[in-house]
């Protein structure tokens, strides 16, 4: 028997990726997690990926994460800490005002795969039910909604046929648009060990890149980007062709055929093979693979839903199913990869600005009205809302108003980002909900709201096999931060709307579950209980019926169409993406890594996981970068029709030539977005699903070659030699102008003490020699200051009237001795920061001088070290209670202090100088506890100021 839980452990999903695994979440007092793979969660087995692993460094590390609401009342104010209501009450003003000046369509939402169904549920309720307006909209739109229109026009209805028990029952997978070893892995290890135990199944895997799940395949069709549909239908022509289709599935059970089998024998399939360069035979040989398959299912993600025909490649794909009858059995169906933890979960509820709960059409009255009574709202409008991109494009010209951005990081994810970056400077009111302060979009919010984390709130997810999980609640939010679905109900109620006063996330369940009633996705009979108990259940799961959970759909081969029959679309091959000219000659493609998840403001948190590639790349052929003379490590600049970035070469064999890959992950760095690579990509959407096409772009490569700069700096100390002698290293044509006020620039000033006692002649403390100047290539102006800097102009003016024009400003002043205001300008009394200090303070003082020090600083010691080497007496004037009081604890304090007494000091701590004697020069202090010192000079140590009045003036 297995041991009881203890009470301090619960049950969780994981929120990364759509395969949602199951994870046991450890609690200490201390409110600190820690998390293993749950053994008992059917879909993961206990198993965790590099990624879920690491979720509790997530939970753990609060350092990034937004604590109170703020607000500003415009965009040239600062944010301000305020309260809930405050927050909740302006944003309620102004979405009230938008809409009833410019209508309800003035507003949108947008949203996120990560959100629980309980928080897409009450938001969709929202605005589509009182508000009334369809624009709501998800990053799901970024990644599933190709594959959700397909499901839909394929099968009748969006519902993933199959489950993942079906892998170990499975003799064929075609793996196409996608690397599930790194994007999906505990679902691909499970591939992994069916292959392991039974050698003779097959696996085909469909990329123009060599992943890491190419490992295991037994073919790899490294085919053209773009080329998918030809390839498939291929594939289909070479089934037809020798027989290895499901007539009684085609003619029974399917609508379609005829036109499908007269569309893919339009091309001969040495054509095909041209095109997708890939070689017959190979074409060939996947085709056997399948037909000799007793369970044949398809994978895919985001390699055939990014696209500008997206909704046509999955067609494509699907009909590989139908027309071979691999569908509704065990081991056999296609199996969507879905991107998000939660991105099923949002279908469910309609969170798309197509859709209506429970896989409703928006386009049917019948449909609207029943979800219209069920609400008790407003008319649902039958117009489809702004999907995710048409949000910002609306943004841009005006058409938008605002929008309230929930879960998600736009300017990082969406396509052709810049566009999306101007369209957030002109929206007019801008609320965003966020667990972190790291988002682009938080810059350009009006209002920012603090949501609960994961493992801070409960709900449930459903992820890519219709299973639906129970997420506990395991710690509190952090500060005032509170779940995404109570804020989205606590400003429906602000907004006067009904029906949104739940007492509890389940209670959002529970409506959310009647709403399924009598639908295909019917889940009426579950509860929090049932879940609770149960720990994950596959819909449907009807109130009334024997079958409680169903593993796999359309075992009767009677599918949600009118006709209860399969589609099987004869979908055009034609590619409409921007294609590649002398101008942009490469494709560009992009995708995940493996241990980062979107944009990284998770997983980017835990130095594990930023070890695999610690900064964004280009992959790129060996021959392409041989011919653009790029080396492994350079910086190469790619651009595109509508930006650029700047990132290091990874030259590969893994990829097609003609092809680069760079991964989506990284976005602004410092302000900077060099290695944010949907600057470069396409605002082309798929006219069906709206799915951004991602993966095929055209673009321009070249070497990077840094332009010529004129560098001034100001200051000839450590910091500048450091500049010159680091900078040469990476160029050596530059112009650099150095102004040194100073006549002897480029010593070390901690070695003074030493030049003063004469244990180290001069040349030792200069860093870089006079014969050394000229290998550096600078320009040194020694004793000329900088008096004026024109920062408009690009100029400098120095000291003898002289302007500088420069590209690039360092100012290296450095710093100063701090003198207090009461010190005469006595001969005697020194600071120690130049060689003319050291100097004036070697002519000065007699034989057998005596010397004091003010200050227990390391100057002040370093210098009364050296001076006693040579016979001078010293006496110490301590202002606090010991040395190096910042620095040392009091035994070492003390035992500095031994040392100093052994070497024949004077020391008076807790005193300070008050009195200055003498006319011409010094010739004693008194201190401010009474005692009087005659002696030679002074030196004060106690301290720096930095020198910043130039930069301060311009």
């Amino acid at each position: 028997m297995s041991a009881k839980k203890p009470s301090n452990t619960l049950t969780s999903t994981c929120c990364y990726c759509g395969v949602g695994c199951g994870v046991l979440v450890h609690k200490d007092k201390n409110e600190k997690v820690l998390v293993e793979g749950d053994k008992n969660h059917p879909g993961s087995k206990g198993m965790l990926c590099s990624k879920g692993l690491n979720l509790h460094y997530t939970v753990n590390d609060k350092s990034d994460r937004l604590f109170y609401p703020q607000m500003r009342y415009n965009k040239s104010m600062p944010m301000e800490r305020v309260s809930w209501d405050e927050a909740l009450d302006r944003a309620a003003a102004v979405f009230k005002t938008f809409i009833n000046k410019y209508g309800p369509n003035s507003v949108a939402f947008y949203a996120s795969g990560q959100c629980l169904t309980e928080e897409y549920y009450v938001v969709n309720k929202l605005m589509k039910g009182f508000i009334g307006s369809n624009n709501i909209d998800t990053n799901s739109r970024l990644c599933m909604s190709s594959a959700v229109a397909a499901y839909k026009m394929s099968l009748g209805e969006d519902s993933v046929p199959v489950c993942y028990d079906d892998i170990e029952l499975a003799d064929c997978f075609y793996v196409t648009g996608a690397n599930p070893a790194w994007c999906h892995p505990i679902l691909w290890r499970r591939v992994e060990a069916h292959k392991a135990a039974n050698p003779d199944i097959k696996i085909i895997v469909v990329d123009p890149r060599v992943t890491d799940s190419c490992g295991l395949a037994d073919l790899h069709l490294q085919l053209n980007p773009g080329t998918d549909i030809t390839l498939n239908h291929a594939i289909g022509r070479v089934l037809i062709e020798n027989g290895d289709i499901d007539i009684d599935f085609i003619n029974n059970h399917a609508e379609g055929f005829e036109a499908y089998s007269k569309l893919v024998f339009q091309r001969s399939l040495a054509e095909a093979s041209i095109v997708c360069g890939v070689e017959e035979k190979k074409i060939r040989l996947a085709a056997k693979y399948i037909a000799d398959a007793k369970g044949f299912i398809s994978m895919w993600t985001m390699g055939l839903n990014q696209s500008s025909v997206g909704t046509n490649k999955n067609l494509s794909l699907i009909n590989l199913n139908l027309i071979t009858g691999h569908i509704g059995k065990p081991g056999s169906g296609p199996l969507s990869l879905t991107g998000q933890p939660n991105a099923m979960g949002g279908r469910e509820v309609g969170g798309l600005a197509n859709l209506l709960p429970a896989h409703r059409d928006l386009s049917n009255p019948l449909h609207r009205e029943e979800v219209q009574n069920f609400w008790g709202g407003t008319v649902i409008d039958p117009k489809p809302g702004l999907t995710a991109t048409e949000m910002f494009e609306a943004l841009n010209d005006g058409r938008l108003k605002a929008i309230w951005i929930l879960c998600t990081n736009p300017l990082t994810s969406l396509p052709n980002v810049r566009l999306a970056e101007e369209a957030l400077k002109k929206a007019k009111f801008v609320v965003v909900q966020e667990i972190s302060n790291k988002p682009e979009s938080l810059a350009f919010a009006d209002v920012i709201l603090p949501a609960a984390a994961w493992a801070e709130k409960e709900g449930t997810m459903t992820n890519s096999e219709r299973r639906i999980s129970y997420l506990n609640k395991i710690v509190d939010a952090p500060g005032e931060a509170i779940p995404d679905a109570e804020i989205i109900c606590r400003f429906a109620q602000k907004m006067g709307y009904k029906g949104f006063d739940f007492k509890d996330p389940a209670a959002i369940f529970d409506e959310h579950v009647k709403l399924t009633a009598k639908t295909n996705m019917d889940i009426s009979g579950l509860n929090y209980d049932i879940l609770k108990e149960k720990g994950t259940v596959q819909w449907p799961y009807k109130k009334k019926g024997p079958v409680k959970g169903v593993p796999r759909l359309f075992t009767d081969k009677l599918f949600y169409t009118p006709s209860k029959k399969a589609n099987i679309y004869p979908v055009s091959d034609e590619l409409t993406s921007e294609k590649p000219n002398s101008d942009f000659p490469f494709i560009l493609t992009t995708g995940r890594i493996r241990d980062q998840w979107h944009t990284m403001s998770k997983t980017g948190k835990v130095n594990k996981l930023n070890q695999h590639y610690k900064q964004s790349f280009m992959e790129i052929h060996p021959d392409d970068a041989a011919v653009l003379e790029i080396t492994e490590g350079d910086i190469a600049v790619i651009s595109s029709r509508r930006g650029e970035v700047q990132v290091k070469a990874k030259i590969s064999g893994q990829i097609k030539q003609g092809v680069i890959f760079l991964p989506m992950h990284w976005g602004k760095i410092l302000g900077s977005d060099l290695n944010r690579v949907n600057n470069l990509t396409s605002d082309q959407v798929d006219p069906i699903s709206k799915e951004p096409d991602f993966k095929y772009c055209a673009v321009n490569v070249v070497k990077f070659k840094k332009p010529f700069q004129r560098i001034v700096v100001i200051g000839a100390g450590a910091g500048s030699y450091g500049f010159v002698k680091s900078y040469r290293v990476l160029n050596r044509d530059d112009e650099i102008t150095i102004f040194s006020k100073e006549n002897f620039p480029f010593y070390n000033r901690v070695m003074l003490p030493d030049y003063i006692s004469g244990e180290q002649q001069w040349e030792q403390l200069v860093k870089m020699k006079d014969e050394e100047e000229p290998a550096y290539n600078i320009r040194l102006l020694r004793g000329v200051s900088i008096e004026k800097i024109d920062r408009v102009n690009k100029q400098v003016t120095d000291s003898r009237g002289v302007k500088t024009n420069y590209d690039v400003l360092l100012i290296a002043t450095g710093s100063r001795a701090a003198i207090p205001k009461n010190v005469p300008a006595l001969p005697g009394i020194f600071s120690m920061r130049n060689r003319v200090d050291a100097d004036n303070f070697k002519k000065h003082i007699p034989v057998n001088a005596h010397v004091v020090i003010v200050g227990g600083g390391l100057l002040g010691l370093e210098m009364a070290a050296s001076l006693r080497e040579i016979g001078v007496k010293i006496t110490i004037i301590q202002r606090t209670s010991k040395f190096l009081n910042r620095q040392l604890d009091d035994l070492g304090s003390h035992l500095l202090h031994e040392e100093m007494v052994d070497q024949g000091c004077d020391i008076y701590y807790y005193d300070e100088v008050q009195l200055y004697y003498g006319r011409s020069k010094l010739t004693g202090i008194g201190l401010k506890s009474g005692r009087k010192i005659n002696c030679d000079a002074m030196i004060l140590a106690i301290g720096t100021t930095p020198n910043m009045e130039i930069a301060k003036e311009c």
